[in-house]
């Protein structure tokens, strides 16, 4: 195994200060040159290989914006066909995740492909201009909800968890060892493993390009986006324990231009969310 060098390298035309690049390099440091890597059509995609170049240093297969999951499968079925253990690594948006992927991504889990599959979760398309996606939060501004999003939030570990997946995730940006750490574990699942991490959009989320760590940070600290481990459906895992004293989610909603707008009960109403987001993944 050589993980000597950077598999992601600095060569790339992503945002200053762009969470997707942060967490993507804390996958990069999981995995050695034993990897194929297929990536959706999505930020991470197109900042990382403007033709005729390429920011990766393994194995890396370029996939339309829906079917990541399929390709990725079909790898690993023809490495399977050659006896080969070579693991494959699906990395994807929110978008090309929560919606128009999901029906492949349901597809990969029936099947039990062993493959590791990771969402970047930047809440939005941002790829095409922040349009909202299943992973938008209720209240943030996009391009097509100007006015704050009325949806809730699509749970897709729960439903990576309705279908049997061994290993389920959720982390941040923020947390590079954490990502690291559960990349790690999930090679190790025999079968499909799902981890999404929230990835805060410098454009997208409307903060300076010194705020991504710290958005991603808040995440946690308000309990709007806990970190969280799944292992054969039992949640062993979790950043809401009975030390776990959280902030008020207005700290992580005022860093944030897509909710400025939001009046105080909109607030209270995401704040409900938070508390309880502390009663569900408490341990």
């Amino acid at each position: 195994m050589n993980t000597s060098h950077n598999n992601l390298t600095p060569g790339h035309n992503a945002c200053a200060g762009c969470g997707q690049l942060s967490a993507a390099q804390s996958v990069m440091r999981a995995l050695d040159n034993d990897t194929i890597l297929v990536s959706a059509t999505g930020c991470l995609e197109v900042t990382t290989t403007a033709h005729p170049q390429s920011a990766w240093r393994l194995p890396w297969m370029h996939s339309l914006f829906e079917n990541s999951a399929a390709v990725g499968s079909g790898i690993k079925a023809a490495l399977k066909n050659k006896k080969k253990n070579t693991k494959v690594v699906i990395q994807a948006g929110d978008g090309a995740t929560y919606d128009i992927g999901i029906g492949f991504l349901s597809g990969l889990f029936e099947r039990g492909d062993d493959v590791v599959y990771i969402c970047y979760d930047t809440e939005a398309y941002s790829n095409t201009g922040i349009q909202a996606s299943g992973s938008t939060p209720a209240g943030a501004k996009t391009t097509t909800t100007p006015g704050g999003a009325n949806e809730i939030k699509k749970d897709m570990l729960a439903i990576a968890l309705a279908h049997g997946v061994k290993y389920v995730a959720q982390s941040t940006a923020a947390f590079p060892d954490d990502i690291t750490a559960k990349v790690k574990k999930a090679l190790q699942v025999e079968g499909p493993a799902y981890i999404q991490i929230l990835s805060p959009c410098i454009p997208g989320w409307k903060i300076q390009t010194n705020e991504a760590i710290k958005a991603a940070r808040l995440a946690v600290a308000t309990a709007s986006y806990p970190l969280l481990e799944y292992t054969n459906g039992r949640l062993n895992n979790s950043s809401i324990k009975d030390s776990f004293r959280a902030q008020k989610v207005e700290d992580y909603l005022q860093l944030q231009g897509r909710f400025s707008h939001l009046s105080r009960k909109q607030i209270a109403n995401i704040q409900s969310q938070a508390d309880k987001n502390i009663k569900i993944y408490k341990l």
